[in-house]
């Protein structure tokens, strides 16, 4: 991960981010479960998910490895009149750049796969558990499920509307799979369409499992969707992880 894979996107990232109430009162319920105070997203990208943890009242840090996608975060974060820590920095080395532990660790939105190399998955997840507090929780999403690796979907809208389209286009490889994000103007001003690509390893339940245990982490709780559903290797089309140090 030496090159940024944002460095084009990080600008219109933000264009699919959609209102999801079952979403924040997915994480409401879950940090107040856990008596959770303080959050770090160690993969804050654009930083809507550190103004929805700062909303909820609660202490957040926030840090990425992208730099473009940080400077969207500033511009996010002062648009909204919010100040919080950003650090640019690699989550597979938190412990050596923050002192303070925290209750909760996210890292959202299929942002640990970018890891190819399963030894530096295992770092990613030994330096988040240690800047864990004892009885943390470690959060992690993604969108890829054992049921679409199956039927290996390829494309997803993921908007459409009368100005601009988003599809998603899936390649999928032996261990990886490959993102690619076509976005389409229909505007008489803009009629023009950009791509952009990131590729991930494939990592499902069972893998995590594996990962998570290897590496220090106890009781492990895997959901399918936003209402603490249970995740079914059959019809799950979200992967929800919730790891206890």
């Amino acid at each position: 991960m030496t090159e940024d894979p944002f460095r084009e996107f990080a600008a219109y990232y933000d264009r699919m981010i959609q209102e999801e109430p079952d979403r924040v009162e997915f994480f409401r319920t879950l940090f107040r479960k856990h008596g959770v105070k303080s959050v770090l997203d160690c993969a804050c990208g654009t930083g809507n998910d550190l103004i929805m943890v700062h909303n909820f009242g609660l202490q957040v840090c926030g840090s990425d490895i992208s730099k473009a996608m940080l400077a969207q975060a500033r511009k996010t974060l002062t648009k909204h009149q919010i100040e919080i820590p950003l650090k640019h920095l690699d989550f597979r080395e938190l412990p050596q750049h923050y002192d303070q532990r925290f209750e909760a660790v996210l890292c959202l939105t299929t942002s640990l796969p970018q890891l190819l190399e399963e030894r530096e998955i295992g770092k990613a997840l030994k330096s988040m558990r240690e800047v864990l507090k004892p009885k943390g929780i470690l959060v992690l999403t993604q969108g890829l499920t054992d049921v679409q690796l199956k039927t290996h979907v390829r494309f997803a809208p993921a908007v459409n509307t009368p100005e601009f389209s988003r599809i998603m286009v899936v390649d999928y490889y032996h261990e990886e799979y490959e993102v690619n994000v076509l976005d389409l103007g229909h505007t008489q001003d803009n009629d023009e369409f950009d791509v952009y690509g990131v590729r991930y390893r494939i990592l499902l339940r069972d893998d995590y499992e594996r990962l998570l245990r290897k590496t220090g982490y106890s009781r492990i709780e895997f959901y399918g969707d936003w209402n603490f559903k249970r995740y079914d290797k059959e019809e799950s089309e979200l992967l929800i992880v919730v790891a206890h140090r």
